[in-house]
């Protein structure tokens, strides 16, 4: 028994990186979004950051929003962009995506699921436990977690109720205080939030869509969002009307470091901005 507990110790206790990219927005070659942004230079970037990365993070989560419409084109251009990645991807939908499309460009991921209404997946990879939930509401900007999605999950964390745990979603269940994009969060959160809160093995939740960086409590463990690597919403807390502003921020994701039994979350911006330099 003493053995075992001191086996779980260490596992528990054992260093993991996950770098989280989010709502990349790909478009065909030659297309920038809206004209003007290049959604797919934005991405090459974040690929050439992560791969610069020491150490280097055990895997990367694409928390939806991957291609600006869905198209096969978009498609065909991620996976193009993501060959130079030197890590395991792991992909999973958001409003902007085709689950059909996705699940056809990445159908040599094992980890997807060949048949079935939803694009959720659970892993399990060293010291954390990660679950991929599809919040995808088909032609809706918003998102939601229905009867049968909830069940899955709950069926997912009783199976390991030990074994630390990582949701990731592509809508965050909560409002982070841009009201218009607020109004497009993960509908039926009060019964997602009776699921989470029976489970304390729920280390974070890491969402997606808002394009900003954000941490709030939920459920009894907190709720992250990630950065876009396409563009920064404008931060207007309050605003609720038009325009919708991009900020001139630049593109960054989330790395995610669990160690010590604790999951500490970085940004990490992309861009060349010099060599570090020492102080003083």
């Amino acid at each position: 028994m003493i053995e075992c507990a001191q086996a779980e110790t260490r596992e528990a206790a054992a260093p993991m990186l996950i770098a989280q990219i989010s709502d990349t927005h790909v478009c065909a070659e030659g297309t920038p979004l809206y004209g003007r942004i290049d959604t797919n230079a934005g991405l090459a970037g974040a690929v050439e950051t992560v791969n610069r990365l020491k150490p280097r993070p055990d895997l990367v989560l694409m928390s939806g929003d991957l291609a600006e419409s869905g198209e096969a084109a978009q498609y065909a251009m991620l996976r193009k962009l993501l060959a130079r990645l030197e890590l395991p991807v792991h992909v999973m939908p958001g409003n902007h995506d085709s689950r059909d499309r996705l699940r056809a460009a990445f159908a040599d991921h094992a980890y997807l699921p060949k048949e079935g209404a939803f694009l959720h997946y659970a892993l399990e990879r060293g010291p954390l436990r990660l679950i991929a939930l599809d919040t995808q509401l088909p032609g809706e900007d918003g998102g939601a977690l229905c009867a049968q999605r909830l069940a899955w999950l709950a069926a997912e964390l009783e199976r390991d109720p030990n074994h630390p745990t990582v949701i990731a979603m592509h809508h965050p269940p909560v409002p982070i205080g841009v009201d218009w994009l607020d109004r497009s969060n993960c509908a039926n959160a009060d019964a997602f939030a009776a699921v989470v809160s029976r489970h304390p093995q729920i280390e974070r939740i890491l969402c997606g869509h808002v394009h900003r960086a954000a941490q709030i409590r939920f459920a009894g463990t907190m709720v992250a969002t990630a950065p876009s690597t396409a563009y920064q919403v404008a931060l207007e807390l309050g605003h609720d009307g038009e325009p919708h502003l991009i900020a001139g921020e630049p593109p960054a994701f989330l790395l995610h470091r669990w160690h010590g039994g604790a999951l500490v979350s970085h940004v990490v911006p992309v861009g060349d901005f010099g060599a570090p330099e020492p102080y003083g």
